[in-house]
């Protein structure tokens, strides 16, 4: 079972977490990696660029001139692709980019992207997060005490408003919860923070 080190607010090491080997400790694919952050990316597009093709543009209905004897090209329609203001050749019209990944699937990505973050020394876990009121310098001088690094993501057990409004204004760094936590923010960051709590409550979801 891998063993990471387990610190308070202040950045001290207070002891030593064992991680679960099932979801920490397993080998890391990333060719799924690939497939599931291709597909969260691909999702959250809006899917809604459109232009108009030649038979969709207004005018055009008319030839401009005859086929033959003008000694200029042959032209059907004012509205070509070829022309200013004409159509647009294959245009994008309205779809949707959704792509469907097996849940199988996504909970390996899951497991490769947290065992990844515990391969390249890049998970911090705290034995409590904890403050009283909204305040970003607190925020702060916490963050700098764990050393989060310029880009980071805590992950919080539960809905918490003063933990996240006091994440909220500093950049690059962003707070999510176990239930809602992705493989792409896991891999965008440079460091993953998560309470001991919340070590728990992954263990509990994907071992």
């Amino acid at each position: 079972m891998p063993k990471v080190d387990l610190y308070n607010m202040g950045g001290q090491q207070v002891g030593e977490i064992e991680l679960a080997d099932e979801v920490f400790g397993v080998e890391v694919n990333v060719p799924v990696l690939h497939q599931v952050v291709k597909a969260q990316l691909a999702n959250k597009r809006q899917g809604t660029q459109s232009a108009k093709t030649r038979g969709e543009v207004r005018g055009g209905g008319r030839k401009p001139w005859r086929q033959k004897g003008t000694g200029r090209a042959r032209v059907g329609s004012i509205r070509s692709p070829l022309w200013t203001k004409g159509g647009v050749i294959f245009a994008p019209k309205p779809r949707s980019y959704r792509q469907i990944v097996p849940k199988k699937v996504r909970r390996l990505a899951m497991k490769s992207a947290l065992s990844s973050k515990v391969l390249d020394q890049e998970i911090i876990v705290l034995d409590q997060l904890v403050m009283d009121t909204p305040k970003t310098k607190e925020m702060v001088n916490i963050l700098n005490n764990i050393k989060a690094g310029k880009k980071a993501l805590i992950v919080l057990p539960g809905k918490d408003e003063v933990i996240e409004k006091s994440t909220r204004n500093i950049p690059n760094m962003k707070t999510t919860l176990v239930n809602t936590l992705n493989v792409y923010d896991i891999l965008n960051c440079e460091n993953l923070i998560l309470t001991k709590e919340s070590a728990a409550l992954i263990e509990e979801v994907y071992a």
